[in-house]
């Protein structure tokens, strides 16, 4: 096993070596909470809730950090226009970004500092760097002296020179246009905090620094975050912790393209293309769906689209490469899903099995084994294989998901050729490899936290699903009045295997229910 990744410092692959053997690091730029979140603001937590779920899957402990930027320029804006304390914006506002989070099963995290739980660790930063002479007080704030890194622009291959700072009254208080602020002095009806320099409040670039520092040491392993952030957060960053430390920040800069609206995308569920070296570039950042480009209302696009097929449709590219967003490309991801929505239901019917509850290796080294001759698990085996190799390939999610469609047709076409839907005893050994080879599936989709339970049936109360539940209900009390037992047997036992439930009452009524996936699954 060698997992190789594309470090933005050095800009080619390296293999991964972490800082201390067997433990990860990641540290993953969150968002700043003043408004509701959109789209894009999901696609890095996708992106690391799988690459972390791999890391452990492959016998690595990680800890993963995500931090909350609360407090900030538009925060304050926010206030302002809103008529309400900072505090219950950013409050409100990470709240919908968990919420969001969860839907998309993003449940991997670790650690969600807020920057004001961390003031005193800013503060303590910035005086060391001020100590070191790389940072001074000018008019109540704190500046970072780019002058004093030799280093830096090494991040966005960019000298101090070219750099363009901010203008006015801040520029005045500068001694080079490329210096920024750790320390912001408070302005009449600003948040603020007590420092040696007075009230005031810390500027973005410190906080991340800071938090990483405290919760996962002066070097860690892999920093994350979205092609946008190259310049100037991570860069700045970069610049403040190895200037106080005196060693590496990190050991690798992982960056994933941004999402953009388009009108079409890649087909889903054929062979994705590998993204090229350095895929993601600075036009991406250009194209980006942002707020202020209108994009918006996450919470509605998942009650609309469902979770699942927006953590799949954002996993199926390769995380370096721009994400296309568009009707079409969703559509497309929900009909790719059904190809293994459809191979669950008939797995269920062959085996008496539902996947969802079927145990699988969690851990790289209890997967795989000898096949012993049996047809479909060489071929399970090989999808695993390859599956690994994408994975181990700098997390190429969308080649890996490749290989999972690769499996579900081997999986169909073994049990069209052993004629599997006709009423096959379970314990036959044809549906016994049946079960091995569906494991292996399984084990693959874990990785990737897609399938991890039941899909929301859709249509509702109030939809299609009542009216042809009528219908159901009605054929099958005419195959009992017909006294045809087996029929109205396996209707119950089918809708069961979809988490709906048969209650018949007295008097000849027959109701239905839904029931949680744990208490009406079947071993």
């Amino acid at each position: 096993m060698t997992i190789r990744v594309y470090n933005t410092l050095t800009k080619q692959k390296e293999p991964f070596q972490t800082v201390v053997p067997g433990r990860v690091g990641i540290y993953l730029c969150g968002p700043t909470v003043y408004k509701e979140a959109h789209i894009g603001h999901m696609v890095g937590p996708v992106i690391f809730d799988t690459i972390k779920r791999y890391l452990r899957y492959c016998g690595y402990q990680v800890t993963w950090v995500v931090n909350i930027t609360d407090v900030d320029d538009k925060l304050i804006a926010q206030m302002h226009e809103r008529g309400i304390p900072m505090r219950e914006i950013a409050e409100e506002m990470t709240l919908d970004y968990l919420n969001n989070l969860r839907a998309l099963g993003v449940d991997q995290i670790d650690h969600l500092p807020r920057a004001t739980e961390h003031i005193p660790q800013i503060i303590t930063f910035i005086s060391d760097l001020i100590a070191k002479g790389c940072a001074y007080v000018s008019e109540g704030d704190v500046l970072f002296d780019v002058t004093k890194d030799p280093h830096y622009g090494q991040l966005s291959h960019r000298r101090p020179e070219e750099q363009q700072g901010e203008g006015g009254e801040a520029a005045a208080k500068k001694r080079h246009p490329g210096d920024f602020a750790l320390w912001k002095a408070a302005k009449p009806g600003e948040p603020s905090w007590d420092s040696p320099w007075g009230k005031g409040r810390p500027g973005w670039h410190i906080e991340c620094s800071a938090m990483s520092w405290a919760l996962l040491g002066e070097t860690f392993d892999i920093h994350g975050g979205g092609l946008d952030l190259v310049f100037p957060h991570h860069e700045n960053e970069l610049a403040q912790s190895e200037c106080r430390h005196g060693k590496p920040m990190v050991r690798y800069w992982l960056h994933n393209g941004l999402l953009r609206r388009g009108e079409a995308a890649g087909k889903i569920g054929g062979r994705s293309d590998r993204a090229e070296e350095g895929a993601a570039s600075a036009a991406d950042a250009s194209t980006k769906m942002s707020r202020s480009a209108g994009a918006g209302g996450l919470a509605d696009l998942i009650a609309a689209q469902g979770g699942e097929r927006l953590r799949f449709f954002l996993l199926r590219t390769h995380y370096r490469s721009t994400v296309v967003y568009s009707e079409q490309a969703l559509a497309e991801a929900g009909a790719a899903l059904e190809t293994f929505y459809r191979y669950f239901e008939r797995f269920q019917q062959i085996t008496r099995r539902r996947f969802y509850n079927l145990p699988a290796p969690s851990l790289r080294s209890e997967g795989g084994g000898d096949p012993q001759g049996r047809p479909l698990l060489e071929l399970a085996y090989s999808a695993r294989q390859r599956f690994l190799e994408k994975m181990d390939d700098d997390f190429n999610t969308g080649g890996a998901i490749a290989e999972l469609f690769d499996l579900v047709r081997e999986l169909n076409k073994f049990a069209d050729q052993h004629r599997l839907d006709q009423a096959v005893d379970p314990r036959d050994p044809q549906v016994a490899q049946l079960v091995e080879g569906t494991r292996v599936l399984r084990e693959l989709t874990n990785i990737l936290g897609l399938f991890r339970s039941l899909p929301p049936v859709r249509g509702g109360e109030e939809g299609l699903l009542p009216r042809v539940m009528e219908l159901v209900i009605a054929l099958r009390a005419e195959a009992r009045a017909r006294k045809d037992f087996a029929t109205a047997d396996r209707i119950r036992d089918a809708l069961a295997g979809l988490g709906i439930v048969l209650e018949d009452r007295k008097g000849g009524a027959t109701e239905w229910r839904f029931q949680p996936a744990a208490a009406s699954a079947t071993a």
